[in-house]
């Protein structure tokens, strides 16, 4: 197995599941062990030993009553408020709105934003980079290692616009700051986790911070940050969450910053398009 644990975790499936069809598209699946648990939520949800089918005029309306009975139930966890699409994994198309900390359960894809925050020598080469460590009060991987900017992408938001957004409540940095944030890769990410299953692709962006700017936090989310050089960020990657050190990773890589060809092939495996 590769040093690099991330490589490994991104698409790491054990769980049996099932597909979840909502409209006739495949949008996500449900793990066997739960189908049990969804007979009788809703007279649209149907449920079948190789299948669960949503049927219902508004899907997010349904979507919403079954998955209040489900976090009722303690099947969906860290409940949020938080709108995020039902996108067609096809294309991308949204097909409802439904509450972020369900996606999880239901398989279903979601797109999170990330950025390397980055301080480059005098010709431009990265030399260091900005580290974030998660609050402990966090609900998913708390106090664990962070990209300098990370987040999921809500209802009505580009991953740009998350960046934006996301940058002032977690590094308390200016839009301007963000102007010259270049995409990177967008990495799919495809996982059993606690909640479910992470079904998401990831947009990175890399951000060049000048000399003597140190983010602050603005959220309460950030515990702190810390300017590690490149060498001693790469040693940290098995300690940051799955999805930081895969940006982390892809950025070293598109850097030429790490010399690995097991690396470089393992991320090639994972990226959907070179740029977001």
């Amino acid at each position: 197995m590769t040093r690099w644990r991330a490589l490994h975790e991104a698409t790491r499936a054990e769980r049996p599941r099932v597909p979840f069809v909502v409209a006739g598209r495949t949008v996500g699946s449900v793990a066997v062990d739960e189908l049990p648990g969804l007979q009788g939520l809703h007279p649209g949800l149907r449920v079948a030993a190789d299948r669960v089918v949503l049927t219902a005029q508004d899907p997010g309306a349904a979507l919403a009553t079954v998955n209040a009975r489900l976090r009722d139930a303690g099947r969906i966890l860290a409940w949020r408020d938080e709108p995020f699409a039902l996108p067609d994994p096809a294309d991308g198309s949204p097909l409802a709105s439904m509450e972020r900390a369900a996606a999880r359960f239901w398989g279903t894809l979601t797109l999170g934003a990330h950025a390397n925050g980055y301080v480059a020598d005098a010709a431009g080469r990265p030399v260091a980079l900005w580290i974030a460590r998660r609050s402990p009060l966090k609900a998913t991987d708390p106090g664990r290692l962070d990209n300098l900017v990370g987040g999921g992408v809500p209802w009505g938001q580009s991953p740009l616009e998350t960046l934006v957004r996301e940058a002032w409540e977690e590094a308390g940095l200016q839009p301007a700051e963000l102007q010259a944030a270049r995409a990177g890769s967008v990495l799919r990410l495809a996982r059993d986790i606690p909640e479910g299953f992470q079904q998401e692709w990831l947009h990175a962006f890399d951000v060049e911070l000048p000399p003597g700017r140190v983010p602050v936090n603005e959220d309460g989310e950030v515990a702190g940050f810390e300017l590690l050089a490149l060498a001693d960020a790469l040693a940290a990657v098995n300690e940051m969450t799955v999805d930081a050190a895969l940006v982390t990773l892809d950025f070293a890589a598109r850097h030429g910053l790490v010399d690995d060809d097991a690396l470089r092939a393992g991320l090639r495996a994972l990226r959907l398009h070179p740029g977001a």
